[in-house]
């Protein structure tokens, strides 16, 4: 429809809200724990230029791709940039050894074809982190409520659950290797009553450990070793053993 905001767009705008401010806060941590000891030539973000989420890792190519890659709002220089779709990446197979994506599957109509090219792109050992709401929290419980104003700035019916999310990875041969949710207090508008409610961050997770506003998902490409067989004749000759030859000698 012509005017409507991108999802991507709209998913910036709302991070600029105490609401989204908070959950940026425990996502930026996430994602640099998580890229840290990521190693190799290229790292690529998919989404969201205003934010950089690799700023704690050491890869010395980093670049941002998307469909808006401008970032003067927030103040984040990108040395390297490219305009695409998160469903058709401009990268050669088995190039890139780390790829963040920060929110992408909520912003697309074709998520398993996201996944494929995250598959597709990625390294041998290559390493992808998710971000994601998760549609089983209170934040997704309020955006169903009949006669309320949505709470997050995308239907819940677009969300993918942080079991869906692992069971895609792992049909396509990833390990996920850490799953971390966070955010556990109720949908709030202002940072005092935020605040308020943070003690629930520990409680959450301890009482209700899936309730958490937002996930962040690490995940390994996994690629078969490849054994070589020999031919079958070769194996043959190994084992095969020469004839016993018995001696007989007449006593004289």
């Amino acid at each position: 429809m012509a005017g409507e905001t991108p999802p991507i767009v709209e998913l910036a705008e709302w991070f600029q809200t105490p609401s989204g401010q908070y959950v940026l806060a425990w996502e930026r941590a996430q994602f640099d724990e998580q890229v840290a000891d990521v190693f190799g030539f290229q790292a690529w973000q998919v989404g969201l230029p205003g934010i950089d989420l690799l700023r704690a890792n050491r890869i010395p190519f980093k670049a941002v791709v998307g469909s808006e890659i401008a970032a003067a709002d927030a103040g984040v220089t990108w040395r390297n940039g490219v305009a695409a779709l998160p469903e058709a990446l401009p990268f050669e197979s088995q190039s890139v050894d780390l790829l963040v994506l920060p929110h992408v599957f909520e912003c697309t109509d074709s998520p398993h074809q996201v996944l494929r090219e995250v598959e597709r792109v990625l390294m041998p050992e290559g390493r992808v982190v998710i971000s994601g709401f998760n549609p089983w929290s209170l934040w997704g419980a309020r955006n169903l409520m009949p006669g309320m104003e949505a709470w997050l700035p995308r239907p819940v019916s677009s969300q993918v659950s942080p079991l869906r999310m692992k069971d895609w990875l792992k049909l396509m041969s990833f390990d996920v290797d850490v799953t971390r949710l966070g955010c556990y207090a109720p949908p709030c508008r202002t940072d005092l009553w935020l605040r308020r409610w943070s003690f629930l961050e520990t409680q959450g997770r301890r009482l209700w450990a899936m309730g958490g506003a937002v996930y962040v998902m690490s995940a390994t490409k996994r690629v078969a070793a490849m054994r070589l067989i020999g031919p079958a004749w070769k194996k043959k000759r190994q084992h095969a053993r020469a004839a016993s030859v018995v001696m007989h000698r007449d006593k004289a």
